[in-house]
């Protein structure tokens, strides 16, 4: 029994992207971004990936992610698709990354086609506590005098 889905707006798109030529161009691919202590955490969802196909570069704090995911073996000319909503291709993102990021120390882990990467905040952006000196004496201050003579 064949599965058979209709949906006007993703053949109009499919469509669209087929005219446009936009199915060459890097698609982008869903992630998710928080802080836990002392690193931020960034998920990509990218399954069917060969983990050989990432490419993760950092440079100028941008981080560029790329991978590509190939046509399944199944995809030659003897088959007969009858629903093919699985994207293939090259996908990318790029994350504008603070200053305040170690960008030297990202770790990046590729796990049930889930790509995380972990970036630390940088030494120097951490809150510090500054202690500040006492001196039981009194002090005067003083400042430039004026002559009465003059």
């Amino acid at each position: 029994m064949p599965v058979l889905q209709f949906d006007p707006f993703r053949d109009i798109n499919r469509l669209a992207n087929e005219v446009l030529s936009a199915a060459r161009a890097p698609q982008p691919m869903p992630m998710d971004a928080y802080r836990r202590g002392e690193e931020y955490v960034v998920e990509f969802d990218l399954p069917g990936i060969e983990g050989e196909s990432l490419e993760i570069i950092a440079e100028h704090n941008t981080l560029t992610v790329r991978a590509q995911r190939s046509p399944t073996e199944s995809s030659g000319s003897e088959v007969s698709w009858v629903v093919a909503e699985r994207p293939t291709g090259t996908f990318a993102r790029q994350l504008h990354l603070g200053g305040a990021l170690d960008v030297d120390r990202i770790q990046a882990e590729y796990r049930n086609g889930v790509l995380t990467l972990r970036i630390p905040v940088a030494e120097q952006a951490k809150p510090r506590r500054i202690s500040v000196g006492r001196s039981d004496e009194p002090r005067t201050i003083a400042g430039p005098t004026e002559d009465s003579d003059g």
